[in-house]
């Protein structure tokens, strides 16, 4: 097969790249549009072609490829830009999910209420549009802890536990002054507070409505929701981990997503799993990469397949498990030293483990994804060994702060 797939911008590194590749392993032809091309490293060192347009705008997409005759696929990686690209694929009569469905699905307010009207479990949880609703939403709620977060949005940005109405209040405020995300896109208006659910987290990763596996998800301490780490398969029960595959095909059905790519997140509560959100979109956080190592299945070339109109390739080669534990920012400063990477690289089950700053980097805690800064990824023969394995490559790597000659 020959043709270009258009990327309509990505993931900077990871799942980005690596539908780049996929689609020169099949014998396409990448072509990222982006509005800013230096935030991408990748193109440059893979000699990725780049046009420049507005990927907000679908009619400025359409003016950048009109010129292309041989377009073969549309698709992205990028949480902010997966509606876009699914309206440019049907504008070109592509593949692709309803650009409506993704749209509504990326409104985490709207994909509550669409969940809920399907008996989907989903949190308690109210919309705000203005810091003098949060004390009632508080109270409607039958107050905290509460889970107060943007209504658009990933990698944990703006995301905290609040125990009081008036934390709340102040969290909410900056989030609701926000027009834009960190891409500098529109987002919609109004923070979400919901009811936090207090049990261990998990990921269902769905491809035309199959599901191929579910991961078990390590977060750190609060109030944020930094996630630290992924186990796959999770390890536990067969008739939990049944649960909550049944859970989150019943949210991908309810939001009309059940032929496309879905990375649902739930938590194990009191009841049963309750759907926290539903991202119609490869999962981030190395799940992908830990798929491949745990069961041979190419999730990356599975998206490329979807977005051909080809039917993915999901069967098993091996059998085994795989885990990734981060490494995050120790504090705010300067990188002095970063030890013991080789040393973790040398350690059993390991199969990749990088940092990616050096000395004299600055580095800045935000309390989201921004915070990691390199990862260690194990295989094993099950989801117990990989998790160990992981976390003493982990702790063999040391980033040290501070200017030459100072302490710590």
């Amino acid at each position: 097969m020959t043709g270009t797939v258009v990327l309509v911008e990505s993931n900077t590194t990871g799942n980005g790249r690596e539908l780049a590749r996929a689609a020169r392993r099949s014998g396409l032809s990448p072509l990222l549009l982006t509005t800013d091309a230096s935030r991408y490293g990748y193109v440059r060192e893979d000699g990725v072609p780049v046009r420049s347009a507005d990927t907000a705008n679908v009619d400025a997409l359409l003016e950048a490829v009109h010129t292309v005759t041989d377009v073969a696929a549309v698709a992205s990686t990028s949480e902010y830009y997966i509606d876009t690209a699914a309206a440019l694929a049907r504008k070109l009569g592509l593949p692709g999910p309803d650009p409506e469905a993704v749209r509504a699905c990326r409104d985490k307010g709207q994909q509550r209420r669409s969940l809920a009207a399907t008996g989907v479990p989903v949190p308690a949880n109210a919309r705000v549009h203005d810091p003098a609703e949060v004390a009632r939403a508080w109270n409607a709620l039958g107050g905290g802890p509460l889970v107060v977060k943007p209504v658009a949005g990933s990698g944990s940005v703006g995301v905290r536990l609040c125990h009081t109405a008036e934390e709340a209040t102040e969290h909410a405020r900056p989030l609701l002054a926000h027009a834009v995300n960190e891409r500098g896109t529109a987002m919609p208006h109004g923070v979400l507070l919901e009811a936090y659910v207090d049990g261990p987290e998990f990921s269902v990763e769905a491809v035309a409505g199959q599901v191929v596996g579910v991961t078990a998800k390590h977060l750190g301490p609060h109030p944020g929701f930094v996630e630290t780490g992924h186990d796959f398969p999770a390890d536990g029960p067969p008739d939990v981990a049944e649960a909550l595959r049944r859970t989150a095909s019943e949210a991908v059905d309810a939001l009309g997503l059940r032929d496309h790519l879905a990375h649902v997140e739930l938590r194990l509560g009191a009841h049963g799993p309750v759907v926290i959100e539903v991202n119609p979109r490869l999962a981030g956080g190395c799940i992908p990469e830990l798929v491949r190592e745990a069961l041979g299945v190419d999730l990356v070339a599975a998206a490329l397949d979807q977005a051909l109109g080809r039917t993915p390739r999901l069967a098993p080669s091996t059998e085994g498990a795989a885990a990734v534990r981060f490494l995050l920012a120790p504090g705010d400063g300067t990188v002095h030293a970063v030890e013991g990477l080789e040393r973790a690289r040398r350690m059993p089950g390991v199969r990749r483990a990088d940092v990616t700053v050096g000395p004299h980097d600055r580095l800045r805690r935000h309390g989201d994804f921004r915070d990691r800064i390199g990862s260690v990824v194990t295989r094993a023969d099950t989801p117990g060994s990989a998790a160990r394995q992981a976390v003493g490559a982990l702790d063999a790597i040391r980033v040290r702060l501070g200017q030459p000659g100072e302490e710590e």
